[in-house]
């Protein structure tokens, strides 16, 4: 199926349509969920055995770019769910069926989030504030505060993580885990009221005890930066797709410029067209030519990793590169988009002034400015010496 069977028009008008009303009033995309859930959206890794479609990352980068060019937040929001079935896919394609119970369970209808960023932890997945206490029958408890913690009004199991500081001799030890919904142990705050990306939802959920048994602890990783497959499969899915909707976003940006270009009329000028204006034109071109130029490269990316590439020690500084780029590529196109039209898109209830909110949060996704020129020069140069 083609990204326009799979997201017809008539829903991404719909979609599109409730957008401005959602960011007004700070809502939680529900409808949106229901229809895209109904859509089979929520099932695009799941294997068709399983009840889904199958897809690799590269046909649902493509589905995300398209889905964010009508709604930035839904599509933000619902990556954390493709995030984990696309990190299941990853790793069964290369062998590993650790996680495959989350495709099956994402084939029966369950929603998943990431529960992982903490304030002031840059270590991000390597280390955690949250404590993992060991329980008798191999679980653990987690007690935490978990930030951005996106979708957190339809999830029903949150992916999260936690240090048993007893474990590894005494170096502590990272544990990986399901929390279900339906469970005692965790609370979601009502704290998002942010400048943009407002119906993402993606608020603070605190663990105040919760506990995972044996069967939903997945992963035990060392405390530090690690090889470890399932580390390479989050950044890979994570990166991918918070790149394919920030370039979604920032095509419905640069489309509206084009209507406004063609639309508007120079009463100084005699009536002439903005879009003759050569200084206009400039800006135009400028924000085709950074378009044209992140397209192919979030293309590859992806289908690179469908193709299991191996690119050895390169492939997180293309994966935080490619994030990086995709974000402050959309930012400029944005800002070209507004220049262009006037001053119509200052106005609250125009779609380019909720875009221009909407696209500064990919400053605060990781990998951010500083952890990715990081691992790039790393990559490069190696690591700062002692």
């Amino acid at each position: 199926m083609t990204p326009e069977e799979i997201l017809p028009d008539a829903l991404l008008e719909r979609l599109r349509g409730r957008a401005a009303g959602y960011d007004h009033n700070n809502l939680f995309f529900h409808e949106d969920l229901e229809e895209l859930a109904a859509a089979g959206y929520l099932k695009l890794f799941v294997p068709v055995a399983d009840g889904g479609m199958g897809l690799g990352l590269e046909a649902v980068a493509a589905l995300q770019q398209r889905l964010a060019t009508a709604a930035p937040a839904t599509a933000l929001a619902v990556n954390m769910h493709l995030v984990w079935t696309g990190v299941a896919h990853f790793m069964a394609a290369r062998g590993e069926a650790t996680l495959d119970f989350v495709l099956k369970e994402a084939g029966k209808g369950e929603v998943f989030a990431f529960g992982i960023s903490e304030a002031g932890n840059d270590s991000m997945l390597f280390d955690s504030t949250t404590v993992a206490e060991p329980l008798p029958d191999g679980g653990y408890r987690f007690t935490g505060r978990k930030i951005f913690t996106s979708l957190s009004r339809g999830w029903t199991r949150l992916g999260t993580f936690g240090k048993d500081a007893s474990a590894r001799n005494g170096e502590g030890e990272l544990v990986f885990g399901f929390i279900h919904r339906d469970e005692p142990g965790h609370e979601t705050l009502n704290d998002w009221d942010t400048l943009g990306m407002r119906a993402s939802a993606s608020n603070t959920t605190l663990l105040k005890g919760a506990a995972v048994p044996k069967e939903r602890i997945f992963r035990k990783l060392p405390v530090g930066p690690n090889q470890d497959l399932l580390i390479f499969a989050i950044f890979a899915c994570f990166e991918t797709l918070l790149a394919a909707v920030y370039t979604g976003l920032a095509e419905r940006a640069f489309m509206l410029g084009i209507e406004s270009v063609k639309r508007r009329v120079s009463a100084k000028h005699g009536g002439r067209s903005f879009a003759q204006d050569p200084d206009i034109r400039w800006k135009v071109a400028d924000a085709a030519l950074a378009m044209d130029g992140i397209y192919p490269q979030l293309s590859a990316v992806a289908r690179d990793i469908d193709n299991l590439v191996d690119h050895g020690a390169q492939w997180f500084p293309k994966l935080v590169g490619l994030k990086l780029r995709a974000t402050e590529n959309a930012r400029y196109v944005v800002d070209l988009a507004i220049r262009v039209t006037g001053g119509s898109s200052y106005f609250r209830g125009s779609e380019l002034e909720r875009l221009y909110r909407d696209v500064l949060a990919g400053i605060f996704h990781p990998s951010n400015d500083e952890s990715a020129h990081n691992t790039v020069a790393n990559a490069w140069l190696g690591p700062v010496d002692n």
